[in-house]
């Protein structure tokens, strides 16, 4: 497999590189020196990498794996604490890049297609929230997350978004508040991840569970993805009335009228994903 830049840069390496395996986009995170730390060009180029992948039709489903023992350490601090010098402090350039960070985030969840994390290493801070971000997580038995921030004086205030997303809340507090990390079984336990494996199986595991959902229909899959996130938002009522209506819409397919006629006939099906 060859992995291809999704954005000429300046370094020697990419810091970003993109396979195909069959219908999987794989994006690899590859600032291994600086334990993958979100820069404001790796931000920029994991949200390019998302936006060509929407309309690709021959891409149904993704991947987000790590080069090096880290997965990501979050965001960059060194690229934050020169911009100290600038007239405001930093101030301006601090709010772009939460801005442009939490949208990267953001097109992870409205990508309509699944996003699987393979967590190789340790997932800190913005490395933490990339992972809960994602719809699936597969971590290797030597994994590790944690919101540190506290620790420096700077709560995780965005990565808290998404891991009280995904965790329940006294779990998501007990992170945030002691900044300790925890292991990969026990982000297993409460929810942050769907696998742990083997130490080194876990990007193969990620692509095969990728590969397994890129067997469905790809309108089912994101229709079903979108109203996920979008009921979770909602009373009970309301998610309730929304769900009927996507029910209504998604029995009006032509995926789901074959789907539910495969099914009948003891057939496999034969998507248009319409």
């Amino acid at each position: 497999m060859t992995g291809q830049t999704v954005r000429a840069t300046t370094q020697q390496s990419p810091i970003l590189l993109r396979e195909k395996i069959d219908s999987i986009a794989l994006l690899t995170l590859n600032r291994p020196a600086a334990r993958n730390s979100l820069s404001e060009g790796l931000i920029g180029e994991l949200h390019d990498a998302l936006d060509q992948i929407r309309d690709d039709r021959n891409v149904r489903a993704v991947v987000i794996a790590a080069n090096g023992p880290a997965f990501s350490a979050g965001h960059d601090l060194k690229e934050l604490t020169a911009r100290r010098s600038d007239a405001d402090r930093g101030r301006a350039y601090f709010a772009q890049i939460m801005n442009a960070c939490s949208a990267m985030m953001q097109a992870v969840v409205h990508l309509p297609k699944p996003v699987v994390a393979a967590v190789q290493g340790i997932a800190t801070a913005a490395g933490c929230q990339l992972v809960a971000s994602c719809d699936l997580a597969v971590a290797s038995e030597a994994a590790g997350f944690a919101t540190p921030g506290v620790d420096i004086g700077l709560f995780c205030s965005t990565p808290m978004v998404a891991l009280s997303r995904n965790v329940p809340r006294k779990q998501a507090m007990e992170m945030l508040l002691t900044g300790e990390p925890i292991s990969a079984s026990r982000a297993l336990d409460i929810g942050l991840v769907n696998r742990v494996v083997t130490a080194g199986a876990e990007r193969d595991a990620a692509i095969e569970l990728a590969k397994k959902v890129a067997l469905k229909s790809a309108y089912t899959v994101k229709l079903g993805k979108a109203a996920f996130y979008r009921q979770a938002e909602m009373s009970l009522a309301d998610a309730y009335r929304y769900a009927a209506e996507i029910m209504t819409e998604n029995m009006m397919a032509r995926d789901a009228e074959e789907g539910i006629g495969a099914f009948i006939e003891k057939r496999e099906p034969k998507w248009q994903d319409q």
